[in-house]
């Protein structure tokens, strides 16, 4: 098989929607999996998705969708999981054929609820995918603004770079630029963490205690997750400033965009956790991210401040105002 050979769009969600307009600039067809055969119906009368960036068109004719997982995977060469990561498993319970030889391309920004293990370490321990066939996307972006075509950058990661560089052709564009890396798990850890410190950055906001305090937290956000990164993945070539790790914090933690950023806006303005997630019309993936890496940290024992402070906010219900004060005093 010549990679990337047929290529299926996993999931019907905000960024599954903006990368399958990307793929669609430069592949004839994509399959698309989707599990409501009403939105399906309505994305092929209307030419758009009926949920997600609804402005964005599509031409229908290039695109063969189908509620059948099975059949997608069958069809298809590799397969670009976009599904929420707290839905992950659902979706991937229902594969019952062979993707050994498949490539997986992960552009889920979040890890595995209840296994507390990388989409990429999951997917190869559950069906023997060889590491060099899985690849992962990330930012910095957000899936609005590359809808709106706007300038954007996106990280391709895999442990074959020249695999990286060929995926990354099917996806870049004039105002779609894309970067390389062989780090995968550093990508996928920071993708994690970048939405847990969202949070925190939403929960000052809407405590309404200022830009100053959350510029703080922020440069301590990238020092936090450079120690644990770095303690359950050592790499000495890795460099925290690059744009996959700092720059998807950056846009994380301060657009409008940031579904992570308002969940913890509504929790900073006094909403309980349940009707913050009520609310949202999306999820919020720090917020199961959050659980997941305080998990793996009470075995690696890395020095996180903010990690806690959002945990305990969120899981064990300590007034916001009490840990975020606790936590201005361990700023540096």
């Amino acid at each position: 098989m010549d990679f990337p050979g047929k290529i299926a769009v996993m999931g019907g969600g905000s960024w599954a929607t903006a990368l399958a307009k990307l793929l669609l600039r430069n592949c004839e067809t994509v399959n698309w999996y989707m599990r409501r055969a009403d939105r399906i119906e309505d994305f092929k009368r209307m030419g758009h998705n009926p949920a997600y960036l609804t402005d964005v068109e599509f031409d229908i004719k290039r695109i063969f969708f189908s509620i059948d997982i099975n059949e997608v995977c069958r069809e298809c060469d590799t397969l670009l999981l976009a599904f929420p990561s707290p839905y992950f498993k659902e979706h991937v319970s229902k594969v019952n054929v062979d993707l050994s030889q498949k490539c997986i391309v992960s552009a889920i920004k979040g890890i595995v609820p209840s296994e507390n293990m990388l989409i990429t370490d999951y997917m190869g321990m559950r069906f023997q995918i060889a590491p060099e066939n899985m690849l992962v996307i990330s930012g910095p972006c957000h899936a609005e603004e590359v809808a709106l075509d706007r300038i954007s950058y996106l990280t391709i990661g895999c442990r074959d770079e020249q695999r990286a560089r060929t995926f990354a052709e099917c996806i870049q564009s004039k105002n779609s630029h894309t970067i390389t890396s062989t780090d995968v798990d550093g990508i996928e850890y920071a993708a994690v963490l970048k939405n847990v410190y969202a949070i925190a950055a939403g929960i000052i906001h809407g405590m309404k205690r200022g830009d100053n305090l959350i510029a703080m937290l922020v440069s301590n956000a990238i020092r936090e997750m450079s120690r644990f990164v770095n303690a359950v993945s050592p790499r000495s070539d890795r460099n925290i400033c690059d744009s996959v790790y700092l720059g998807d914090l950056l846009v994380t933690a301060y657009s409008r965009f940031s579904r992570n950023h308002n969940f913890g806006a509504m929790i900073g303005k006094g909403y309980s956790v349940k009707a913050a997630t009520m609310e949202m019309e999306q999820t919020a993936e720090g917020y199961y991210g959050t659980k997941c890496i305080h998990d793996i940290n009470e075995r690696t024992l890395v020095n996180m401040p903010i990690l806690d402070c959002v945990y305990d906010i969120l899981y064990m219900k300590v007034p916001a105002s009490k840990a975020i004060s606790a936590l201005c005093e361990k700023l540096t």
